[in-house]
């Protein structure tokens, strides 16, 4: 009975920690809010479900992460989701914002979309998770460097695009 109410509360206490950072980084990916609710969910369920193999919270982020990599993977073998304005899914509209500011902002989004996936994925993983390289690294199956690398060519890329404006 400990058990599982332990295992209750430790997962709770994940889905609390890290529900909002996997939301924002699955619109990123998606950009669907419904179907990155789904896959949000998707992820708890699979979660839940292997819950006893996550070892060490320390890795609980980059685990859940590649969880809903994965659940996203598995939309396209299901059906190709319908693309949508980013601008309509972000909503970051700030107070007082102008109207050069917003379409700075749209300008940027669409920069950052356009971007391959391999140099996207660790971006995003970077600025809006604020995950560390390590964690990208395992995330992505990748070596700290060659995360670096793709994250400062991302950078790099955004700024050349930006700049053309």
């Amino acid at each position: 009975m400990f058990g599982s109410v332990n295992r209750q509360r430790r997962f709770e206490a994940l889905a609390r920690e890290f529900s909002d950072d996997l939301f924002r980084f699955a619109v990123w990916l998606c950009g669907d809010r419904a179907l990155a609710d789904d896959l949000v969910q998707e992820t708890f369920i699979r979660a839940w479900k292997a819950l006893d193999s996550l070892k060490d919270e320390q890795a609980a982020k980059p685990w859940l992460i590649t969880i809903l990599r994965r659940e996203y993977a598995r939309t396209f073998e299901r059906k190709v989701p319908p693309l949508v304005d980013i601008d309509a899914v972000i909503g970051l509209e700030q107070a007082g914002e102008g109207p050069e500011d917003r379409l700075e902002r749209m300008r940027f989004r669409e920069r950052i979309m356009q971007l391959e996936a391999k140099y996207r994925e660790p971006l995003l993983m970077q600025v809006i998770l604020g995950m560390a390289i390590n964690e990208i690294a395992a995330v992505l199956d990748l070596t700290d460097s060659a995360v670096m690398t793709r994250v400062f060519r991302a950078r790099e890329q955004l700024k050349q695009t930006m700049s053309k404006d």
